[in-house]
C-alpha cells in the first residue's frame, strides 16, 4: 500500500494545470504521449514516465475529460478529438502513441484519423477488437466486496489491486454521473472497432500483451498482430490487463528495446 501511495504521489507532483490541460512532462527526445485507461490513473505509468524520460525521451500523459466532458460526446470520438487538440497545443506534429486499454483504442481512433501525426504505436492490453471489461449493463453500484473482485481480475498478482485502488473504482461507479459515462465510453468502444481499419495503418507498432490478460485476452493481441502490417508482440507471463502496472520493469526493457531495434 505504502508503496502505491508513493507512486501516486510521486506522478501528482510532476502534474501542471495549463488552461483545460492537466498533464506529466519530463525528458528530451522523440515525443512518447502516454494514454490512460478508463479505470487507470496516470500514477499507472509511473515507473515507464520515469524510465523513458531519463533515457533520451520527452513523455507527456495527459490527463484524459473522462468525466468533464457533456454525457452526450463522452466517447471515442470525442476524446481523439481532445488528444489532438492537446497535440497542438503543445506543438506535437510526430508523437510515438503508448496506450493502455481504452487509451490503446484512442491511439488507434487517433491514427486512423490523423496518420501523419503519429509515428508510432504502442499497445498495451488495447481495447478496440474486443475486451471484456464491466459487461455492457450498469455496473453494480454500492457493493464494495464486487467491485474489490472486478478490480482483482484485472491483474494476474490480486494483490496489485490495493485498497487505494478499488476504492478509486468503487467511488467512480457510485457517483451516478460517472458511472454513465463510463457506460457511455464502454458502449462507444464496441461501436467503433478497429477491425476493418488496423490493415490501413502502417507505423510501427509494438505489442506488449500480459498472458493472462483477462480483459482483452491473449487472442485480441494474436489479432492485432495479424491485422496490424507492420506489428511486433511481445508477451509478458504472469501479467494481466495492465503490463505496465503489474510488471513494470519487463514492461520498460522489452519497449525500450524494441524502439532501439526500430531505430525510434
Amino acid at each position: 500500500m505504502r508503496q502505491s501511495e508513493t507512486k501516486q504521489k510521486s506522478m501528482t507532483d510532476k502534474l501542471k494545470t495549463e488552461g483545460i490541460y492537466t498533464y506529466a512532462e519530463a525528458g528530451e527526445g522523440p515525443t512518447i504521449i502516454v494514454l490512460h485507461g478508463l479505470m487507470g490513473a496516470l500514477s499507472n505509468f509511473d515507473e515507464t514516465f520515469n524510465h523513458f524520460s531519463s533515457n533520451g525521451y520527452r513523455v507527456l500523459i495527459p490527463e484524459l475529460p473522462l468525466y468533464s466532458l457533456p454525457l452526450v460526446k463522452t466517447n471515442v470520438k470525442n476524446l481523439a478529438k481532445f488528444l489532438k487538440e492537446f497535440l497542438e497545443y503543445k506543438k506535437i506534429d510526430d508523437a510515438i502513441l503508448l496506450g493502455n486499454s481504452l487509451g490503446g483504442h484512442i491511439a488507434l481512433y487517433f491514427t486512423k484519423h490523423y496518420p501523419e501525426k503519429v509515428s508510432t504505436l504502442i499497445l498495451t492490453g488495447s481495447s478496440g477488437l474486443y475486451e471484456k471489461a464491466m459487461g455492457d449493463s450498469f455496473p453494480k453500484r454500492g457493493n464494495y466486496e464486487y467491485m474489490e473482485q472486478k478490480t482483482r481480475e484485472v491483474f494476474y498478482d490480486p494483490k496489485v489491486a490495493t485498497k487505494e485502488l478499488v476504492d478509486q473504482v468503487f467511488e467512480t461507479v457510485n457517483d451516478r454521473m460517472k458511472a454513465l459515462k463510463t457506460l457511455s465510453i464502454a458502449k462507444s468502444a464496441i461501436r467503433h472497432n478497429m477491425a476493418n481499419d488496423l490493415i490501413e495503418m502502417h507505423q510501427p507498432v509494438c505489442l506488449i500483451w500480459g498472458k493472462q490478460d483477462g480483459v482483452t485476452p491473449p487472442e485480441v493481441a494474436k489479432d492485432f498482430n495479424k491485422l496490424l502490417p507492420n506489428s511486433d508482440l511481445f508477451w509478458i507471463d504472469e501479467c494481466g490487463h495492465a503490463a505496465m502496472m503489474e510488471k513494470p520493469k519487463e514492461f520498460n526493457i522489452i519497449l525500450h528495446n524494441w524502439l532501439i531495434s526500430r531505430n525510434i
